[in-house]
């Protein structure tokens, strides 16, 4: 009952995709449960380089097939489908970020080459591809960070129609070992953005300099550095200001990757931490009798469940997306932001139940732990995915418009348009469909119904006491106010999910308590910021509320947690 709901390898069945699929998903599975778990923790305490899951991907096909859009495919299996990509993700982040990391920065180094109207450089990375070849994505700066106004990488032109590139670039994970590394300069000749240039560079010039691996860990962060490398007409990917939306499109595409990652690590790590508590006994009793044990792990759970539901919905609208339907730009951020987030906080929930068994060097939770705090900082901070996401607030909130319902999207076909998203801009004209009836059609849960009574004094807020114009400036203040509007978008996400899958409503009701918890702990903050106003204060308390208590509802849930206990060990 309970393990239906979370990722299980023993009996992970994805019967909604085509048989190549299933075949890869198992394949992937079955290679990480053959290699056992002594295995997996001895290759992450050594930092060892992951050769052999690489060689394993390689004679597989797995990263030619699910990475290579129908456009430049050579078989009728290869596509790029978002569907298939999460739940690859979400095996990779079960059993180690260090494998999610080597193929989701080869998704953004193909990013720039599948945009690209190249045809040379995109057949190189077709055949690099099915040759087993990993990819980098060469954009960070030790200097200036992702801070790509301000690139130190040097083009200068040779008279030929190329380029000789000078420069350093940091942060670039692969680049030990890519095949083709994407990465953005500038020109000498040409100031401004018409000046960008994108272009492939291969690891294995002479002219790359290796610098060094700047963290401590199998994932190969690389610091390299190009020493007048020569860039060739048909190396040049894109030039001016579409360099500069290829930049921003592709982390578009790959920060997506990052809300399935983190739930894979937070499932395995919830087998480990309830078949713990769950078996030991503690002054004569299991360490799950204690109330407070119960309400942690059910937390939790239920917080991993929500995770899920909005992250598989978040999947169709990126798949729907098109010109006219650009939504996924908010729905995009927030995986990124409030997944991952939501799953340090999973984790944390599990770690004080289980306390120092989370540091034991023969489990996987101690991995967890540290990898599971990675996600939130990768492809933007938080901060900056919440201010993104502010941009999208009053449309979403106040001014709907009638758009056809978004279908589940687990057919196999290949999502185009996210190589073809056009310029980076125009965010504040996406327009949304109404949030209210996702909420509408649970009114009759008590804890749905209260957080839309918090819902709702947001929409007030927005149209009474919004930001005035030096509050905009703000930033500290307005990231309160985005962790409130986030809580919403991700319970409308949840809550379609749910009818959709006809989400067990105890399930849903405790999930909800936790959300108005979360959003009254906002308000608060909210409350004591310093330049917030009286009457925002004052909206800020009157907003606060007590979720809807049922032992009933409680119980039924913890069934679902204890279940969990011993319906997953991996093999050593």
């Amino acid at each position: 009952m309970a393990s239906s709901l979370l990722f299980n390898p023993h009996t992970y069945d994805p019967t909604h995709f085509d048989p190549e699929t299933r075949r890869l998903l198992r394949a992937t599975i079955d290679w990480f449960e053959d290699r056992g778990k002594r295995r997996l923790i001895e290759d992450y305490r050594s930092r060892a380089w992951l050769g052999d899951f690489l060689a394993f991907a390689a004679k597989e096909r797995l990263f030619a097939t699910f990475l290579t859009p129908a456009s430049a495919a050579a078989d009728e299996d290869q596509r790029w489908d978002t569907a298939r990509i999460a739940a690859l993700n979400e095996i990779f982040g079960f059993y180690g970020l260090d494998y999610w990391y080597a193929w989701q920065v080869t998704v953004l180094g193909l990013g720039p080459v599948w945009q690209s109207d190249n045809t040379a450089a995109r057949s190189r990375a077709a055949d690099l591809l099915s040759q087993g070849e990993v990819f980098a994505f060469g954009l960070s700066e030790k200097t200036h960070g992702a801070d790509i106004y301000s690139t130190d990488m040097l083009l200068e032109p040779d008279g030929d129609g190329g380029f000789r590139a000078t420069g350093s670039k940091y942060y670039i994970g692969n680049g030990n070992a890519a095949g083709l590394v994407s990465v953005f300069g500038r020109r000498t000749d040409i100031d401004g953005p018409d000046g960008y240039v994108f272009f492939a560079a291969d690891s294995r010039h002479p002219a790359y300099h290796l610098v060094k691996n700047v963290v401590d860990s199998s994932k190969f962060v690389s610091e390299f550095r190009l020493e007048e490398y020569p860039v060739a007409p048909e190396d040049v990917l894109h030039t001016g200001r579409a360099a500069f939306d290829a930049a921003l499109n592709t982390v578009n595409v790959g920060k997506f990757n990052l809300c399935t990652a983190s739930i894979g690590i937070c499932e395995h790590a919830m087998y480990e931490a309830v078949t713990h508590a769950h078996n030991r006994i503690l002054y004569g009793r299991p360490v799950t009798a204690f109330p407070h044990v119960r309400r942690e792990l059910a937390e939790a759970y239920v917080r991993l469940v929500g995770m899920k539901l909005f992250s598989d919905r978040a999947v169709d609208y990126f798949r729907s997306a098109g010109p006219e339907d650009r939504r996924y730009l908010l729905f995009n951020p927030m995986t990124k932001m409030k997944v991952t987030t939501e799953g340090e906080k999973v984790v944390d929930l599990m770690w004080d139940v289980i306390a120092a068994k989370g540091f034991e060097k023969d489990n996987y939770f101690s991995q967890a732990a540290i990898e599971i705090r990675g996600l939130p900082k990768l492809e933007g901070t938080v901060h900056v995915n919440l201010a993104l996401i502010l941009k999208f607030m009053r449309n979403h909130l106040l001014d709907p418009i009638d758009v056809p319902a978004v279908p589940t999207r687990l057919d196999a076909a290949d999502d185009a348009f996210l190589f073809r998203q056009g310029p980076a801009r125009g965010l504040g004209s996406v327009r949304f469909h109404d949030w209210r009836p996702a909420y509408d059609a649970y009114a009759a849960v008590a804890n749905v119904a209260r957080f839309r009574e918090q819902a709702d004094a947001l929409c007030e807020f927005v149209s009474t006491v919004a930001p005035d114009e030096e509050q905009s400036r703000d930033l500290d203040f307005l990231l309160s106010v985005g962790q409130l509007f986030a809580l919403v978008v991700h319970g409308q996400l949840i809550l379609e999910q749910a009818r959709l899958t006809d989400l067990d409503e105890s399930v849903l009701d405790e999930l909800f308590s936790v959300l108005v918890r979360d959003f009254s702990g906002h308000c608060v903050e909210l409350h004591g910021k310093d330049s917030a106003t009286e009457r925002q204060q004052q909206w800020a308390l009157d907003a606060i509320r007590r979720p809807v208590v049922d032992e009933a509802r409680s119980a039924q849930v913890w069934q679902r947690v204890e279940a969990l206990s011993g319906t997953y060990e991996m093999a050593l």
